[in-house]
């Protein structure tokens, strides 16, 4: 009786220990879906056509190196064009795929998607661009800025202008791209201005943005600016540049906000052209950051050219959208396990904490009231046919900014 009992014993532990083993493998191998859309083909195509291949990239990275936890991350990639309704085409693919992280891409998308990604539980990040009173995330708990938003982005212009030594009295421009991203920032530019005495005037460039000489002319004829704060992007920096250097204005005076100061912009304008010309920058430039390099070595590893784009401005900004991705999902299986959700992604999101990227981004950390990480920025210079760093990491009038936030989420 007792071998009896012995023998069904031992069975049934063999049967568990089986079971147990089948499922360690079934879990090692299972897949993470997250995704974002893209813009190769629309309005912002030059930014999307170098973004979108660093996320890529950067996923394809984590999986040769034996993904998160020892689980993959199976990236879907649609094309929006830049359009909204292509924007919630693409977020519901995704999402029906099991997606459980998401890039949203372009400020009009993001305003579109948000009541999604609240019913759905399913966070959205949308690094230097989107809304800004999403920093609030007890307000907007799956909606993830993680880079300075537009707000934070005007607050650190302004903190650059007066101290390189604008004044009461000193004469600012703001030009901007017509449309929802353009027009984010007006309020927080229009408050600073009215708390410094400067005098102040806004200039709206209607889209595609290919026509601004009028404004330029105002800009510096009429109203003999001090200072230029832009906000353009697509082929519009580009423009600005040529038309800003033809009447005499000089570029580093001009401060762009971040999707105006890509390679492309400065080769579109031209190198010589554009001598001067600062540009801001939520993620470092250039390919000498450890994480480039794993990338560039990947390349070679697999056979395959190095794009001349991996280092670039854009490049990198897609490489930090996915890391950060990755990070969450990291810290979700972690600290929340397997199947991964949309909320156990939000949650991780929240833990991370001074995260760097080896140098390629400003020490970032995220908790629920703060979903911007910060507000960093750095500033670059055209110099000779490179961009260079200019300033450190900095933020600027984060009382008017946080001020802002909880206005927008109905607090004093």
């Amino acid at each position: 009786m007792r071998i009896r009992t012995l023998s069904r014993v031992l069975t049934v532990a063999a049967l568990v220990l089986g079971l147990s083993g089948a499922l360690t493998a079934a879990l090692a191998d299972h897949e993470i879906v997250a995704g974002g859309q893209c813009d190769r083909t629309g309005a912002t195509k030059l930014v999307g056509e170098q973004i979108c291949p660093g996320v890529l990239d950067y996923v394809n990275l984590v999986n040769k190196k034996g993904g998160i936890e020892g689980h993959r991350i199976r990236y879907i990639e649609v094309e929006h064009g830049y359009q909204v309704d292509r924007g919630v085409e693409a977020y519901e693919r995704i999402k029906r795929e099991g997606g459980v992280a998401m890039l949203d891409y372009g400020t009009p998308i993001v305003y579109a998607l948000t009541p999604r990604h609240m019913e759905d539980k399913i966070p959205g990040i949308t690094p230097g661009f989107g809304r800004a009173d999403a920093t609030d995330g007890r307000k907007w708990p799956y909606i993830f800025p993680l880079a300075a938003t537009y707000w934070s982005q005007m607050g650190a212009g302004m903190k650059y202008v007066k101290d390189s030594g604008a004044r009461k009295g000193s004469k600012i421009a703001y030009i901007f791209y017509d449309n929802p991203a353009g027009r984010e920032p007006l309020h927080v530019f229009e408050r600073i201005c009215k708390q410094e005495g400067y005098g102040c005037r806004t200039f709206a460039v209607p889209p595609p943005g290919v026509e601004m000489a009028s404004q330029v002319l105002d800009i510096t004829r009429r109203m003999r600016a001090d200072w230029v704060i832009a906000h353009l992007f697509g082929k519009s920096p580009s423009i600005s540049i040529k038309e800003f250097k033809k009447n005499g204005f000089p570029l580093d005076k001009v401060v762009s906000l971040v999707w105006g100061a890509g390679e492309h912009d400065i080769l579109a304008a031209g190198w010589d052209t554009a001598q001067g010309y600062l540009g801001m920058q939520f993620a470092g430039v250039g390919r000498n950051f450890p994480v480039i390099q794993e990338i560039v070595k990947m390349y070679r590893d697999e056979g395959r050219e190095v794009p001349a784009t991996v280092g670039s401005v854009y490049y990198n900004r897609g490489v930090l959208v996915g890391a950060l991705m990755a990070e969450a999902i990291r810290l979700a299986v972690a600290h929340e396990g397997l199947p991964v959700t949309g909320e156990k992604v939000r949650n991780g999101y929240r833990r991370i904490r001074d995260f760097t990227l080896g140098g390629l981004l400003p020490p970032l950390t995220v908790t629920e009231a703060d979903h911007e990480g910060g507000g960093w920025v750095k500033l670059y210079q055209v110099r000779g046919t490179e961009i260079v760093a200019h300033t450190d990491w900095f933020h600027g009038y984060r009382d008017v900014v946080q001020d802002e936030v909880r206005k927008a989420a109905g607090k004093k």
